[in-house]
């Protein structure tokens, strides 16, 4: 992509309304526009973004066994009588009559529509286990919604759902989940940590929230700072094996590691002092096991070894795909702008034309271009008849992780400027190392 032919609307002015960092990083990049309170448009380097953290959202739920569909934002009123919840949700949930007098609602979650979904289907216990997911806009009218995309009342979400036959199942699959978010989450550059939380309207006993530490999250944690140290890295993981799922879940939730909601001062007192922590966290996901708080409610039942009905034992677990995008600019951030991880960039790198015009300045650029896109990657361009300040001072804010610099001086001497966004160092080589050097950062993920 050439940003001569590319639709960036990059402000040079912090706007009023944006209090935290990744709202204001957004805005000023192009990456979002508000359209009514906590309601956005995608522009195309927010939408861009946001596609690539729901493709990883999408294989790392695959991996882990997960079945893809997608169901409606528009739910009927009926389906969440039957499991109690219609008018217990609160005004948090957007009603709405259509022409015909039928009670509607916009989505907040679906675990009323995936179980009337499998109870038509599923009818024996031989058809499980089965977990299936989808990724699809949700709304929750918050009362205030701030922060940007991190408490919108339009966002998008992953939401999973596991169906089981015993309660040791489910159990597995609700550690499966933990594995295949850890997982996620580190493949976007992210250390989100499983916290023992509280489950609010979705309910049942066992809820773990992950959360990635910043100053501005909505959440106060108290937590082992052991815990961070923890990383599930190349690990192979057999997801059909018990032992293993559970292993993993245990080495991450062993150690302390509380919201406020559920913490306990007394076994954070067994802590090492020097190891006791208090900071903020930003919710990105959260599992959940309630039993069969839905299938006896709406008869979702299977017919068990023995021949007669069994109510099956869910879980529900959720990813906040566009709230991800806020937390990883609240992580990855500096007074100049976004520093996207590799996994998540945007484009892999951008390209500097610091004398647009020039013959040997604009031939290098082209072969650069070609050369990234022959490979598989998608390099930004910067062709503008602009200042050299201006150019890096928009890749600085877009915050692509690798910006190769081209001008007449370098190509006199055979070398172009190869810079890391994270670190400010610059190294000089020929354009071919340097397109050697930005395909082995990319093959390695």
């Amino acid at each position: 992509m050439r940003l001569s032919r590319y639709f960036l609307p990059v402000l040079k002015e912090t706007p009023a309304e944006a209090s935290i960092a990744s709202h204001r990083l957004m805005l000023r990049a192009g990456m979002i526009r508000q359209q009514a309170a906590g309601i956005y448009s995608w522009l195309p380097l927010g939408y861009k973004v946001l596609k690539k953290v729901e493709q990883i959202v999408h294989e790392e739920q695959q991996r882990a066994g997960h079945i893809p569909l997608l169901m409606p934002t528009l739910q009927s009123a009926d389906l969440w009588r039957e499991s109690g919840r219609y008018d217990d949700y609160g005004e948090e949930m957007l009603r709405i009559t259509d022409r015909q007098g039928r009670e509607m609602l916009y989505g907040p979650t679906n675990e009323e529509m995936i179980t009337d979904i499998f109870r038509s289907y599923v009818k024996s216990y031989k058809d499980l286990p089965l977990t299936l997911y989808h990724i699809q806009w949700k709304f929750r009218d918050e009362m205030r919604p701030r922060f940007g995309v991190m408490r919108g009342r339009e966002f998008l979400m992953k939401d999973g759902y596991n169906f089981d036959l015993t309660v040791e199942d489910a159990l597995h699959a609700y550690n499966r989940h933990l594995v295949s978010y850890i997982r996620t989450y580190e493949r976007m550059g992210l250390q989100a940590i499983p916290m023992r939380a509280d489950s609010g309207p979705i309910g049942g006993d066992d809820t773990h929230e992950f959360l990635v530490l910043a100053e501005t999250g909505e959440s106060e944690v108290f937590y082992d700072s052991a815990v961070t140290d923890i990383k599930l890295g190349k690990r192979e993981i057999d997801y059909d094996s018990v032992e293993q799922c559970r292993a993993v879940m245990e080495e991450f939730t062993s150690l302390y590691a509380r919201t406020d909601e559920t913490h306990d001062e007394t076994l954070f007192n067994e802590v090492p002092e020097e190891r006791r922590r208090a900071a903020r966290g930003i919710e990105v996901g959260q599992i959940f096991f309630f039993g069969t708080k839905y299938s006896e409610a709406m008869g979702a039942t299977v017919q068990g070894p023995d021949g007669k009905p069994v109510p099956v034992q869910m879980g529900s677990h959720g990813i906040g795909v566009s709230r991800l995008l806020g937390a990883l600019i609240e992580a990855n951030h500096d007074d100049k702008g976004i520093i996207w991880p590799e996994g998540v960039t945007p484009f892999h790198v951008g390209i500097v034309n610091l004398k647009q015009g020039d013959d040997a300045a604009d031939a290098a650029c082209e072969a650069l271009y070609k050369s990234f896109e022959a490979l598989g990657l998608e390099p930004l361009y910067d062709d503008r008849s602009e200042r050299a300040g201006a150019k890096f001072a928009t890749m600085d804010l877009i915050g692509l992780p690798w910006r190769i610099t081209v001008g007449p001086r370098g190509l006199a001497n055979g070398v172009v400027e190869v810079t890391s966004r994270r670190t400010g160092e610059s190294e000089e080589m020929t354009p071919e190392m340097a397109v050697e050097k930005i395909a082995k950062i990319y093959a390695g993920l």
